[in-house]
């Protein structure tokens, strides 16, 4: 009796904790804007990084566009190839990656991977062991143990690659058929990749290493890591990590702040919008002041349907306050892109829920450049143009199934 009465109160601590981690309401004490010095000085001692100059950006454009790009940049090694991934699954673009890794890592290149222990659990087997015979070393991030379960929760999300310590490449995408190829009749996924050099690929790789360093043990010093970076262009970059450590995550005071000190404009695109209430507030207090705010997210063609439920639950609020709302028609959209007043933008592996916000391990770079903004806001003004906008009208009118289960669907607010 003793021993069930014991399982059941560790049950409902789990469930507590899984379900009901109290939120932080966020708020700025002064909005500043983001075109100004004192942003710039705030930005960066809150957040505890640094604005990185004379970097080289490339904005690639869909699975065609970055995986190859990625398979060239393997394939120059010399030294050193990291990558880290969510999402790693065997098919035809693992190939093309793993088949370059393997190459160079038969040439002497040093060649670490860290795939999360569930997003990319179908690794296991063959793709590693092609991996391993070659030489590479592969480690998963928080498999599943019992002494772990208070961690379950906490995955790495984050999605990069580092040749030699110069060349990174970050973005939303995982590693996987579906961003490459159509599966079936669905099309391939839209999504957004960089190739950045400059002295911001460093600060790339710290990332890197400290996942690799609580997999393994390993602190990563070798020479060809950390090559001293010379200027690669004119791009200002800023790197934006985040870890559940410390739940007033780093990447979650960022877009705070953005979106608070916006003057003009703020277009998001997030495959999965589960704002909490803090950030709906900020999002409609910009509406409001004269802001335009446009939000681009999946339609009816998405990969979590019940997330999508719950996700237009939260509509209402935000249309009537003057955030405009766009569904993506042509394929499941799983860019990940904040811009702000033509100036600023935010690419990278955060979604706008709770889950990135507070769980994952996220990683994202902030470009102060309106360039590489302008680069993000041709995709995304195409994006929109293939994408309906939900009116209020329409959202009342939704059908009472719908209604139903996005009412008791909203504990995902918490988990997604």
């Amino acid at each position: 009796m003793t021993l069930s009465i014991l399982a059941v109160l560790i049950l409902v601590w789990f469930v507590l904790v899984l379900f009901f981690t109290p939120r932080i309401d966020y708020r700025v004490s002064t909005p500043l804007r983001p075109d100004s010095d004192q942003f710039l000085h705030v930005i960066q001692a809150s957040c505890q990084a640094s604005l990185h100059y004379q970097n080289r950006v490339e904005i690639l454009t869909d699975g065609t566009q970055f995986y190859p790009a990625m398979r060239d940049a393997i394939l120059t090694a010399t030294s050193s190839i990291n990558l880290e991934a969510y999402i790693f699954q065997p098919g035809q673009a693992a190939d093309m990656l793993i088949d370059a890794m393997i190459a160079r890592a038969r040439e002497g290149v040093t060649v670490r991977l860290v795939l999360d222990a569930i997003g990319s659990a179908n690794m296991r087997g063959k793709p590693v062991e092609r991996l391993h015979d070659a030489g590479c070393n592969v480690q998963f991030y928080q498999r599943l143990r019992w002494y772990r379960l208070h961690r379950i929760n906490n995955r790495t999300h984050r999605e990069l690659l580092i040749v030699d310590g110069r060349v990174a490449f970050a973005g939303g995408a995982g590693v996987a058929d579906w961003w490459y190829v159509p599966i079936g009749k669905e099309p391939a996924w839209r999504d957004t990749m960089a190739r950045i050099e400059g002295p911001v690929v460093t600060a790339l790789q710290g990332v890197f290493a400290e996942n690799w360093l609580e997999c393994g043990g390993e602190i990563i010093t070798s020479p060809g890591d950390w090559p001293r970076l010379e200027p690669a262009g004119a791009t200002e970059a800023m790197l934006v990590k985040s870890s559940p450590s410390d739940r007033a995550t780093t990447s979650r005071v960022f877009f705070q702040m953005l979106i608070d000190g916006s003057v003009s404009s703020v277009d998001i695109s997030t495959p999965y919008l589960l704002p909490d209430r803090a950030l709906r507030q900020s999002l409609v207090k910009a509406a409001r002041r004269g802001v335009v705010v446009r939000v681009i997210v999946p339609g009816v063609v998405t990969d979590q349907r019940l997330v999508r439920l719950t996700s237009r639950r939260l509509y209402g609020e935000l249309l009537e306050g003057g955030v405009r709302i766009h569904e993506y028609r042509p394929a499941m959209t799983h860019v990940k892109a904040l811009m702000v007043d033509r100036l600023w933008a935010v690419i990278g592996t955060t979604n706008i829920d709770n889950r990135s916000f507070e769980h994952n391990d996220e990683v994202n770079v902030a470009f102060r450049d309106r360039d590489v903004t302008a680069c993000l806001n041709r995709d995304f003004q195409s994006d929109l143009a293939a994408s309906d906008e939900i009116t209020l009208d329409a959202w009342r009118e939704r059908s009472r199934v719908e209604k139903a289960l996005g009412l008791v669907s909203w504990i995902l607010e918490r988990q997604q």
